[in-house]
C-alpha cells in the first residue's frame, strides 16, 4: 500500500511571477501623456478655430497641404510680409514695410507696395540724401564739418528718410547743465541747417537721454529730452532755418537707447530726420 512505502512523496510549488504589478507599472503613464497631448491638440484647434479669420484658417490650412506647391492666399498677419510667404509666386519683391522706430506703431510704420511712379520718386529721394550724406561727412571732398565735430555725427538713410544722428562722447558733451547748449551743438546746428537747404523735406527733431540714476526723487529723462529737442529746433531757426519746416518735435527720454547699458553716455543724443515726402 502507498502508506507502507518509505519514498518521500514529491511536493512540486509553482511560483507566479508579475513582471509589473498594478499601479507600480509604467504602460499606464505613456497611455496618459498620449492623451492629454490629443487633448492638447483638440483645444489649440478650437481656440484657432474661435481666434483666427476665414482667410487666415485657409492660409494655415494650405501651409500644412502637402499636395499645394506654393500659396496663392495669404496667412493673414501683419509682420514684416504682411501675412504673405516668401515662396507665394505673388509676394512682391519689396513689400514696403519698414520703419526707424523700434516699435513703430501701425500708424507710423510704412506699409503697403509701391508702384512704379513711388519706386522712382524713393530712388530720386534716396539719391538726394546720398548728396546731403557725401557733403555732410566729406565724401569725396570738402567736409562741412570740422574732424573734431564729424566724431559726433552719424547719418543713416531709412524708409522714414535721412537721419542724422548727433550723439554724445565720454569727453565731450553737446549740452551743459543739462539744456544749455555748448558750443559745438551751436556749429553742428549750423552744419545741419546748412545741409537741410539742400533738400525740401519735411524735418522732425527726436531727444534721447541716457538714463538717470534711480536715486533721484523724480526722473527729469522726459522733461531734458523735450527741452533738448526744443532747443536744437530753436537754434535751427536761428540759423536761418524755416520754422514750418519743422513737422514735429518729439522726446523719447530713456526709451531708445542706442548702448545696451542705459546709463552710457552715447544714449545722449539727438535725431534729425528729413522726412521722405
Amino acid at each position: 500500500m502507498s502508506g507502507d512505502s518509505n519514498v518521500a512523496p514529491i511536493i512540486i510549488k509553482r511560483k507566479k511571477v508579475v513582471a509589473g504589478d498594478g499601479h507600480h507599472g509604467g504602460a499606464w503613464k505613456v497611455a496618459y501623456a498620449d492623451f492629454v497631448t490629443a487633448m492638447m491638440a483638440f483645444f489649440l484647434l478650437m481656440w484657432l478655430l474661435n481666434a483666427t479669420t476665414e482667410k487666415q484658417r485657409k492660409g494655415i490650412a494650405d501651409y500644412f497641404s502637402p499636395t499645394i506647391a506654393m500659396t496663392r492666399v495669404s496667412g493673414g498677419g501683419d509682420g514684416a510680409l504682411g501675412g504673405d510667404s516668401v515662396f507665394a509666386e505673388n509676394t512682391l519683391p519689396r513689400v514696403g514695410t519698414g520703419a526707424t522706430m523700434l516699435r513703430a506703431s501701425p500708424d507710423s510704420a510704412a506699409r503697403g507696395s509701391f508702384s512704379e511712379g513711388e519706386e522712382q520718386d524713393r530712388a530720386a529721394e534716396d539719391e538726394q540724401f546720398k548728396q546731403v550724406e557725401d557733403v555732410l561727412m566729406g565724401r569725396g571732398g570738402e567736409s562741412m564739418v570740422a574732424d573734431e565735430t564729424l566724431k559726433h555725427i552719424v547719418t543713416r538713410v531709412t524708409d522714414e528718410g535721412l537721419i542724422i544722428e548727433l550723439f554724445e562722447t565720454e569727453d565731450v558733451q553737446l549740452f551743459e547743465d543739462k539744456t544749455k547748449p555748448t558750443a559745438l551743438l551751436r556749429d553742428i546746428a549750423q552744419v545741419v541747417t546748412n545741409a537741410a537747404g539742400f533738400v525740401t523735406n519735411q524735418i522732425a527733431i527726436e531727444g534721447h537721454t541716457a538714463a538717470f540714476p534711480l536715486v533721484l526723487a523724480e526722473d527729469p529723462a522726459w522733461t531734458v529730452s523735450s527741452q533738448r529737442a526744443v532747443v536744437f529746433r530753436e537754434l535751427m531757426k536761428a540759423q536761418g532755418l524755416e520754422g514750418k519746416r519743422v513737422q514735429r518735435v518729439t522726446a523719447y527720454a530713456d526709451r531708445e537707447p542706442s548702448r545696451r547699458n542705459p546709463m552710457d553716455y552715447r544714449n545722449n543724443r539727438l535725431e534729425i530726420i528729413f522726412l521722405r515726402e
